[in-house]
């Protein structure tokens, strides 16, 4: 049974390839996943490890407060002697690593990374070599307080050269320096991001942290452990800095950005899975339609011997072969995938550093074995199907599978399966409350509701046929009447062939519902809150999503300006877990941010002082806080500063400007290392022409990182990043209806097989060419919809649930009108593409040869 499976495998080459096609693609987007995630975490691995290559031990801040807008608390400089005068230390160096120095243009423009990549600052020691991550490629060292040395890259893309001048911003205005050299990180790349480095004093008045360093590298001694040099370093350590051996520091630096790869690897397999989910149900029809037009071979098998079992076995071994080879040529075609992603992100400007291609066992197993047990388990059903063939079917003329036996149990199932599928979902949207605990039951939900409505869909195909094939049956001629009639001569094979695209127009449609609901929400959001005529925020180019604080000192003198209101912002640790904290001006706040408050007014805001602090409501309920509570902030740099609680108010739930706790300028000043702001409301009596908007923009001529924008143009700008989010999920989702096309194009030409003599049939009774290819586009058109009917309804009622379990986050429902009617017209556009070659080949049978056809 073996030889004959394969034989007869073998001899259906067209049928396997178009069955294999979905596998193949959703398996290459798994494998794709793999081989670029590992790949870029190759790359940063490399940088990691060889900026420490010549480092035993380094001395840094410790992590006080999470993503601290000031990062890790700094080192003392008088560390520094202390530690080279250990016994055990044969070198020591004091240096920076930053990302909030910008470099700035001849037109004095910041130089963006490309993709929104950092500019990696470094304030480096050039008489100690062995511990600087940089290599020359050109010039010397930047010394003294007038010199900079930039990377090659930028210098070739902007036209810089050694000895040229070239502007730089840190903490305060922008100051111009000399290029003495060009230099890049030794033996890897560092993709699209822009390098500044200076000596370590510069670096200091740069940033603004004299006295204190980012680090401290130290060497040991030849036959000195770097654990023993650690133990040896300790006692000298303040309490807010710690020694780590390299290893451990390159390691801990490598765990920060693998949590960031790890999330994008999680969304590609994601959206990998959805494609390989769709690709069962291809596999299934295709597998089912095929053992249907053997039901006579099977049935000439079972005469000439061959049991249920060896029948079974066969089906599944076609099965299992057709899987491992599609798996296996979806493993290899990931790695031109995952090279295809990675030249996309370089176009569209993400340009990651570089390593050679990891290609680990675990893609290998994964991918074959997620592709071909996929494939197994959605050929189970037709191969016990294909045992029940009766042998006295082979002598029978048109033999056909039996019925099932319990047919009337389909609907029941379907509704327990659709019933569970709501429960998870209930389960997910209103009981869950960790991240985790809501997406896995969503995500099952979602697959047991895709399948329920699968399963009971084949009763509704019908009904469905006769509204979407109307104007087939008007428009269409004879050839449009008899695509209707086709399209529901086999209600279950329409209606699987329908699922397929189903599930990706839901998803889509889903996610435009969802996302305009979160769109619109967020509108009303920011503008309930801000209440100013224009805001400055950071510039793109910003890393740290702050800017200087002269930034708004600047705008406030500028002509028209009736009132500033600065917001800093960082983070601290209180009450047991890191808060946001903002610091407002009480004088200002209160007329151009609007506060609603649950405890207390806007006049209690210009009397917060040096301790009095504003609380979010939930934050207030969460730690059982009250007018009159008092607690501790601790800051990154380990102050402490003690605050009562003056007020509480309630902001949106969506997209809050403020969040956690809100004190005065004056306190945040006093207690946060280094204060930025995160925002500058600015009021100019409604005037908002071209004329102020140029006033202001020259006002902030000094400070490149920063820009003024209308309330408006603010708004439509930070709302709009959930479209850009919204693009991205259509674009990973297009694979999944791109998986679902190859099923209709499959379905298509095997149904063209079935009905040969019947084809020949109508082309002896006058049946055109044109005609007969008009018949086969307008059954295709007509499946696509029945797809689109039950998808798009179904992808509005995901959304709406989702967004009822979203209500109390301010999120409300809005249905995308245009742009369901667009994804209709994508499935219409689907279905014309998918019968061009089935359409072909009917048009083109041979008349006499059809007729003979069995």
């Amino acid at each position: 049974m073996i030889g004959v499976a394969l034989k007869g495998l073998a001899g259906r080459k067209l049928r396997a390839i178009l069955t294999s096609l979905a596998i193949v693609l959703g398996v290459a987007m798994v494998s794709g996943t793999f081989v670029l995630t590992d790949t870029i975490q190759k790359a940063f691995d490399n940088v990691f490890t060889t900026s420490y290559r010549s480092t035993s031990v380094v001395i840094a801040g410790k992590e006080i407060v999470k993503n601290a807008a000031n990062g890790n608390a700094t080192v003392p400089e008088a560390l520094l002697p202390k530690v080279r005068a250990l016994p055990d230390v044969a070198a020591a160096a004091g240096g920076f690593l930053f990302a909030d120095v910008k470099l700035v243009d001849r037109r004095g423009k910041p130089i963006e990374g490309k993709g929104g990549a950092p500019t990696l600052g470094f304030g480096v020691d050039p008489n100690q070599p062995r511990f600087n991550p940089l290599a020359l490629t050109q010039g010397s060292w930047a010394r003294g307080p007038h010199q900079i040395v930039i990377d090659a890259g930028t210098a070739a893309r902007r036209g810089y050269r050694v000895g040229d001048t070239i502007a730089a911003k840190g903490a305060g205005a922008v100051e111009r320096y000399r290029i003495a050299g060009l230099v890049k990180i030794s033996g890897v790349s560092i993709g699209g991001a822009t390098l500044a480095a200076f000596d370590v004093p510069t670096a200091q008045a740069v940033l603004d942290k004299r006295g204190q360093l980012d680090g401290i590298s130290v060497a040991g001694k030849p036959g000195v452990s770097d654990t023993e040099l650690v133990a040896e370093i300790a006692p000298l350590l303040p309490p807010t800095v710690e020694a780590k051996t390299a290893d451990a520091a390159a390691r801990s630096a490598s765990k920060d950005t693998s949590q960031g790869i790890k999330i994008f690897r999680i969304i590609l397999l994601t959206f990998g899975g959805i494609a390989l989910f769709v690709g069962a149900f291809v596999i299934f029809n295709t597998i089912s339609i095929t053992v249907a037009q053997r039901a006579r071979e099977f049935a000439t098998l079972r005469t000439l011997g061959a049991s249920r079992q060896q029948v079974l076995r066969s089906v599944l071994l076609e099965s299992l072969a057709i899987g491992a080879l599609a798996s296996l040529i979806g493993l290899f075609g990931g790695l031109g995938l995952a090279k295809g992603l990675s030249a996309l992100l370089t176009a569209v400007g993400i340009d990651l550093p570089k390593a050679s291609t990891v290609f680990a066992l675990r893609t290998v197993v994964v991918a074959m074995v997620t592709g071909t047990l996929i494939t197994l388990l959605a050929g189970l059903f037709p191969a016990v199907r294909a045992t029940r063939v009766p042998p006295i079917a082979a002598v029978r003329e048109g033999a056909v599978l039996p019925p099932s036996r319990h047919p009337r149990l389909r609907p029941v199932l379907a509704v327990v399966v659709v019933a569970l599928g709501l429960a998870f979902l209930a389960d997910g949207i209103f009981v869950a409350t960790s991240a985790k605990g809501v997406l896995i039951p969503l995500g099952i939900g979602t697959l047991l509701l895709f399948v329920g409505v699968a399963m009971v869909s084949s009763h509704i195909v019908r009904p469905l046929a006769a509204f979407v094939g109307a104007p087939a049956r008007r428009f269409g001629g004879m050839a449009g009447r008899l695509a209707s009639e086709n399209s529901v001569r086999n209600p279950g094979r329409t209606a699987t062939t329908a699922a397929a695209l189903m599930i990706g127009l839901a998803l889509v449609t889903f996610v435009a519902t969802l996302g305009r609901g979160l769109l619109r929400s967020d509108e009303d959001a920011l503008n309930r809150q801000a209440q100013a005529d224009y805001l400055l925020t950071p510039s793109s180019s910003s890393d740290t999503g702050l800017f200087p604080t002269g930034a708004a000192d600047a705008v406030s003198s500028a002509a028209g300006v009736a009132n500033v209101s600065a917001v800093r912002s960082d983070r601290a640790h209180a009450l047991g877990g890191d808060v946001d904290v903002a610091g407002v001006d009480g004088n200002t706040i209160g007329a151009l941010y609007h506060f609603d408050w649950k405890q207390g007014t806007d006049g209690l805001l210009p009397f917060l002082g040096g301790n009095g602090a504003v609380v979010n409501k939930a934050y207030a309920k969460s730690h059982h806080l009250k007018v009159g509570s008092s607690f501790t902030l601790k800051t990154s740099a380990g102050l402490k500063a003690p605050f009562t609680v003056k007020g509480i108010y309630d902001p949106p739930q969506i997209d809050q400007l403020f969040y956690g706790l809100v004190i005065s300028q004056f306190a945040f000043d006093a207690t946060f290392p280094s204060p930025k702001n995160e925002y500058a409301f600015v009021d100019t009596r409604g005037d908002t022409t071209p004329r102020q908007t140029s006033a202001l923009s020259r006002a902030l001529t000094a400070f490149p990182d920063t820009k003024v924008q209308t309330k408006a143009a603010w708004v439509k700008e930070r709302a709009g990043g959930i479209n850009t989010i919204l693009d991205t999920f259509y674009v990973l989702l297009a694979l999944s209806v791109l998986v679902s096309l190859f099923g209709m194009v499959n379905t298509l030409v095997l149904s063209v097989f079935e009905r040969t003599r019947e084809l020949g049939m109508l082309r002896a009774v006058g049946m055109t060419r044109i005609q007969m290819r008009r018949m086969v586009r307008h059954e295709s058109v007509i499946t696509a919809l029945i797809g689109a009917a039950i998808g798009l309804p179904l992808g509005v009622f995901l959304a709406a649930l989702v967004t009822r379990g979203l209500s109390d986050q301010g999120v409300g429902f809005h249905l995308p009108v245009l742009t369901l009617a667009i994804f209709a017209a994508v499935a219409i556009a689907a279905g014309v593409a998918a019968a061009v070659l089935p359409a072909r080949r009917a048009s083109r049978l041979n008349v006499l040869e059809a007729l003979q056809y069995e």
